[in-house]
């Protein structure tokens, strides 16, 4: 039985990559970036909405470890309604900032080879995703960390977090990626980017047909032969 998968599996690889390569470069091109403007407009519209980030469990930013750990402590002491507005407005930072993220990944789009174009269809269903991250994904934290600042500026416990934090994580009491609050938050809200982002290009992977663009049809159910 191990003998007849892998055979099949062997047969397979020459079809799907003749699918590939009976597209045209251009078509493939085209068809791949009508995909990824769709997913990254997806995304960014979604996050960017009211409750984008607050009001969805796989995306909403918690209060950094070490203050989620001591919630309860926070309360007893009368502190429940600061914790709450910090969660709340690490979130609307978020929400408010992701818009920031659009042009830079259109940029990506336009900037796209056809060696990356072809890596991309070749390879694991979330290879436009990680391509986005590398290129990038640093142009898109410093968009978001401005945002994210003044935001967080009004918050009185984000200001005591980040006095406690700095010199916690010197004597390695806490992460020395959470030290900082600002940094904290535009790090969970582009990871969020980049899983709504996989999200939609596992679904359009998934199911090209039920895709509205004729391209996109073609270029991804040619991957599913």
């Amino acid at each position: 039985m191990r003998r007849l998968i892998l055979l099949l599996c062997l047969l397979a690889a020459p079809l799907l990559a003749a699918d590939v390569s009976s597209l045209s470069n251009q078509d493939a091109g085209k068809g791949l970036k009508e995909a990824l403007v769709q997913g990254t407009g997806y995304a960014v519209g979604k996050l960017s909405a009211t409750d984008g980030f607050l009001g969805n469990p796989k995306v909403r930013i918690p209060l950094p470890p070490v203050l989620e750990k001591a919630e309860k402590v926070l309360r007893t002491m009368g502190m429940g309604r600061q914790a709450d507005e910090l969660v709340t407005t690490m979130n609307r930072a978020a929400e408010s900032a992701v818009v920031e993220a659009k042009p830079i990944l259109l940029d990506g789009i336009r900037k796209m080879t056809w060696a990356d174009a072809k890596a991309i269809l070749t390879g694991p269903e979330d290879s436009a995703t990680q391509y986005f991250r590398k290129t990038s994904g640093e142009a898109i934290a410093q968009k978001f960390l401005p945002k994210v600042k003044t935001a967080t500026a009004r918050v009185k416990l984000a200001e005591s977090y980040n006095r406690f934090a700095a010199p916690a994580a010197q004597f390695g009491l806490i992460d020395a990626r959470d030290a900082d609050l600002d940094q904290y938050v535009t790090r969970k809200a582009v990871d969020g980017l980049f899983l709504m982002i996989a999200e939609q290009e596992k679904a359009i992977r998934t199911d090209p047909l039920g895709q509205s663009s004729k391209i996109l049809r073609t270029v991804f159910g040619s991957l599913l032969r």
